[in-house]
């Protein structure tokens, strides 16, 4: 049984591996399957997933039958989550990954994929600036009406106080006509 510093560096390094963008990743199966749940934020059942449609290539298996990924296997699941992060269909993420196993030859058709979902991100950001923009102007309403509303609601206890300084809480004092009549 592996102690939990052996654990923790282990999950450190699958971290590592997951975060750092590598073009020649070390194939070594090292990291468990937990392990690269943590460190992507998917769920086993999710990886499991992505190696039986092929987002992933076959994954390595240890003697007793458990998942071992490499950090090559983290580099393209770092790659897959950003895709997935825009937006990208599984269906063109899976095209874009059995290109790539094509080789060489298809990188054209790979930044033809690429480029077009490039621009559909765009267009998305330009309407999440636009949507963030009616959301802006509408908080600036919400807040000079609530900056509006303090102000008289100061006015009102301002004035209210100063009538109350002066004897006169209603506006006006019976005590001056009081003396005059008399």
């Amino acid at each position: 049984m592996a102690s939990l510093a052996t654990i923790q560096t282990d999950l450190r390094s699958c971290a590592e591996a997951y975060n750092t963008a590598a073009g020649d990743a070390d194939r070594t199966a090292r990291h468990t399957i937990s392990e690269v749940s943590a460190a992507s934020g998917l769920t086993p059942h999710t990886l499991r997933w992505y190696e039986r449609i092929g987002l992933l290539d076959p994954i390595d298996r240890s003697h007793a039958g458990q998942r071992r990924y490499s950090d090559a296997d983290l580099t393209r699941l770092a790659f897959l989550g950003r895709l997935r992060l825009t937006g990208m269909p599984v269906a063109d993420m899976l095209r874009y990954v059995e290109l790539a196993r094509a080789g060489d030859g298809t990188r054209a058709a790979r930044r033809d994929i690429l480029v077009a979902h490039r621009e559909e991100v765009r267009e998305r950001l330009a309407d999440l600036h636009a949507t963030l923009a009616v959301l802006d102007y509408k908080i600036d309403i919400y807040t000079d009406r609530a900056d509006q509303a303090e102000n008289a609601d100061q006015a009102d206890r301002t004035d209210h106080a100063e009538r109350a300084d002066h004897g006169a809480p209603y506006g006006g004092s019976h005590e001056t006509t009081d003396r005059k009549s008399a």
